[in-house]
C-alpha cells in the first residue's frame, strides 16, 4: 500500500503524541489542523486520502460535497459517535468509520467520580480549606449504599456503570431499548420503564445515543416525574438533556445536583481555553453559577488507555479501507450503526 495521506482536523497536542505513537506501527503521513473541519478549508481536505475528524466537527452536506469531489475515500471519527455527520450526505460517496468502543471504564468511571465530587461537595471543600475554611456547614452528603440509581442506556458504558454501583451497594434500575434479561438476572438488576426509573432513582445516569427519541429525553416532563433532590449525571451526548429544563429543576430545588461532562451547544466551547474571554453562551454561564452543577468539559473518555485505542482504532478502520478489508467500523446509512451483515451484503 503506498504511503495514504490522511487530513486530521481538530488536532489538540494529546491527539497528535497518541497518533504520532500508534502511526509508527501503520506509517500513514498526516496532516494535523488545529481548525474543526469547515466549508471554508474542505477543498484544500480533499486534497487527501482520508479525513479524521473529532466530535464538534459539523460534517455537513456542504462539506462532504467537497470532499467528495476531491481524492477522499474515507472519513474517520475518532468517537464514537456520529451525529455531527450526514449521513444521508455521505452515503454513496464516502466510508464513514468510527471507534465504537475506547474505554467504556473511562467514562462510566467519569461518571462516578461525578457522582461522588457532588454527593460529598468535594469541589466546594477543595475551595474552602485553601482558604482556611475548614468547616463543614453546607458539605453534608449521603451514603450511596442502598441507594437506587437509574442507568438509562446499558451498553458498554452503561454496564461498567452498572458494575460500579453494585460495588456501592445500591439498587440498580435500568432502561434499554434492548432487554436481555440473562445479563440482568446475573447481575440481580431490575429492567425499569422511563417513567419508573424518574419516579425512583435517586441518581439518574445517562448512557444511550443521542437520536431522534432520546434528543431533549430529560425535558420539563420527564425532570417533573423525578423525585425531590434527584442529582442528574450526562457523559452521553449534550442533546440528551433541555438545559434549559435543568436550570429550571435547579432553580426550584427539584433536581438536587447536576454533574455534565457534556452540553448541548458544547462545539463553541469545549476543549478551547476561555479563560481569558467572556463566555457568550448566557445558558452556559448560568449553568456554571451553581453551587451544586458540576461542569466538566467533555473529558470523561480522556485516559492513557482510551487515547491509546482510539488512534489505534482509527488508523486500523483506514488501513482496512485501503487494504480493501471488510470495514467492521464502517456506519450504516440505514442501520445507523455498524452494520452486521458481511461483505458485500450490506444494508445498503
Amino acid at each position: 500500500m503506498e504511503n495514504k495521506k490522511i487530513a486530521f482536523f481538530d488536532a489538540k497536542p494529546y491527539d497528535i503524541a497518541s497518533f504520532d505513537e500508534i502511526n509508527k506501527n501503520y506509517g500513514f503521513d498526516i496532516k494535523y489542523f488545529e481548525n474543526h473541519i469547515n466549508i471554508d478549508n474542505a477543498a484544500f481536505a480533499a486534497a487527501y486520502d482520508a479525513v479524521c475528524v473529532f466530535v464538534n466537527d459539523v460534517v455537513n452536506k456542504d462539506v462532504i460535497d467537497i470532499l467528495a469531489a476531491g481524492k477522499v475515500k474515507v472519513l474517520a471519527l475518532r468517537c464514537a459517535w456520529y451525529n455531527n455527520v450526514d449521513l444521508t450526505a455521505v452515503y454513496g460517496k464516502i466510508h464513514a468509520v468510527r471507534v465504537p468502543a475506547y474505554s467504556p471504564y473511562a467514562v462510566a468511571e467519569h461518571a462516578a467520580a461525578l457522582m461522588m465530587a457532588l454527593n460529598r461537595k468535594i469541589h466546594r471543600a477543595y475551595y474552602r480549606t485553601r482558604d482556611g475554611n475548614f468547616s463543614l456547614n453546607g458539605l453534608l452528603g449521603f451514603d450511596m449504599y442502598a441507594k437506587t440509581i437509574g442507568v438509562i442506556g446499558a451498553g458498554k458504558i452503561g454496564r461498567v456503570m452498572v458494575d460500579i454501583a453494585l460495588g456501592f451497594g445500591m439498587k440498580v434500575l435500568v432502561y434499554d431499548n434492548f432487554k436481555d434479561d440473562a445479563y440482568a438476572a446475573a447481575k440481580g438488576i431490575k429492567y425499569a420503564t422511563l417513567d419508573e426509573i424518574y419516579a425512583q432513582s435517586d441518581i439518574i445516569t445517562l448512557h444511550c445515543p443521542l437520536t431522534p427519541e432520546t434528543n431533549h429525553m430529560i425535558n420539563a416532563v420527564a425532570i417533573e416525574k423525578m423525585k425531590p433532590g434527584v442529582m442528574i449525571i450526562n457523559t452521553g451526548r449534550g442533546k440528551l438533556i433541555d438545559t434549559r429544563a435543568l436550570i429550571d429543576g435547579l432553580k426550584t430545588g427539584h433536581i438536587g445536583s447536576a454533574g455534565l461532562d457534556v452540553y448541548e451547544e458544547e462545539s463553541d466551547y469545549f476543549f478551547e481555553d476561555f479563560s481569558n474571554s467572556m463566555v457568550g453562551d448566557d445558558v452556559l454561564a448560568r449553568l456554571l453559577t451553581f453551587p451544586n452543577v458540576l461542569v466538566t468539559s467533555h473529558q470523561a473518555f480522556f485516559t492513557k488507555e482510551a487515547l491509546h485505542n482510539i488512534a489505534d482504532t482509527t488508523l486500523s478502520n483506514i488501513k482496512e479501507y485501503f487494504d480493501g478489508g471488510y470495514l467492521k467500523n464502517e456506519i450504516c446509512y440505514k442501520c445507523h450503526t455498524d452494520c452486521k451483515k458481511k461483505q458485500n451484503q450490506r444494508c445498503f
